[in-house]
């Protein structure tokens, strides 16, 4: 009988981690979608809070999952894997954007410079672009992450009209990798979401195993104490017998019940018993004891 309430115990144990992870992996991702909007509209302080929040709410989530000495770190790599998402979101933006309302231009290179040396930092180089009438392409320099062109050099670019974006080169408007490392990196802090499940669950099954093993090992010593109890003080019946109802020690087994008969001198009845023990110091039958 109590085989069915601890069973129903344990999936409710194990539905509830996992209801609870796609709760926190939908929010994961309502988040980033939430930033990515916000970041043209928010300043860099206001962002900055509003990831800090993201992260404490995500601590506070991960504890609920059972994997409270992971909590932090897992939240701290979800919230820095899902800012990069949102940057990379942002670029892929921009690159479609270009590639929507730009148009192609063939522009010279009239000026190139590189960014001051910052320690291991990767410099940008930066190309000023004028079209062949002598105008300038409207926008932000373009930059590249490496020195690509001199100065001279004629380029087919994508210019925005409206000048908030600088030009690019059909290759640099293709937003392909960007929405590629934006799903890589979302994908990557949806695992971080189930991986922390996972542990929870783990951790909390070998919590609840912890407590069983100790419960069970109490009510056997209760029992077998019992047992011992009865043992000394019950009277025997007409044929000499103690006899004693084996559904009151149900954790024990008619084998242990006759190892603590052998320590008070008593033997263990194996034949006639009719569903209970009966104990006597000669019996005609005995229990084996191993």
């Amino acid at each position: 009988m109590r085989a069915a309430p601890e069973a129903e115990a344990r999936r409710r144990r194990t539905r509830y981690p996992v209801t609870l992870a796609v709760a926190i992996g939908c929010y994961e991702l309502a988040a980033i979608t939430g930033m990515f909007f916000l970041t043209n509209h928010v300043g860099t302080v206001v962002q900055v809070l509003l990831w800090i929040v993201h992260g404490v709410v995500l601590i506070l989530l991960i504890e609920k999952l059972g994997a409270t000495e992971s909590a932090l770190s897992a939240a701290l790599f979800i919230t820095i894997v899902s800012a990069m998402c949102v940057h990379v979101i942002g670029m892929a933006r921009d690159d479609l954007t270009v590639q929507h309302r730009g148009e192609r231009v063939s522009a010279t290179v009239v000026k190139e410079w590189l960014d001051p040396p910052q320690g291991r930092k990767g410099q940008l180089s930066h190309y000023r672009l004028e079209h062949q009438d002598g105008t300038r392409v409207p926008g932000p320099d373009m930059q590249t992450t490496s020195d690509l062109y001199d100065v001279g050099q004629v380029l087919t670019v994508i210019e925005d009209p409206e000048g908030e974006l600088g030009p690019r080169t059909p290759g640099q408007a293709d937003p392909t990798a960007e929405l590629l490392g934006a799903g890589a990196l979302a994908l990557a802090a949806l695992v971080a979401v189930g991986w922390t499940a996972w542990r929870g669950s783990d951790t909390a099954g070998r919590r609840d195993a912890r407590k069983a093993a100790t419960s069970e090992h109490k009510v056997r010593a209760e029992q077998e104490e019992k047992l011992r109890e009865a043992l000394r003080t019950c009277p025997p019946d007409r044929h000499g017998y103690i006899k004693l109802r084996s559904e009151d020690y149900p954790a024990l087994s008619q084998q242990q019940a006759a190892r603590i008969a052998w320590e008070t001198g008593l033997r263990a009845e194996a034949w006639g018993n009719q569903g209970s023990w009966r104990f006597k110091e000669t019996v005609v039958e005995e229990v084996p004891l191993d």
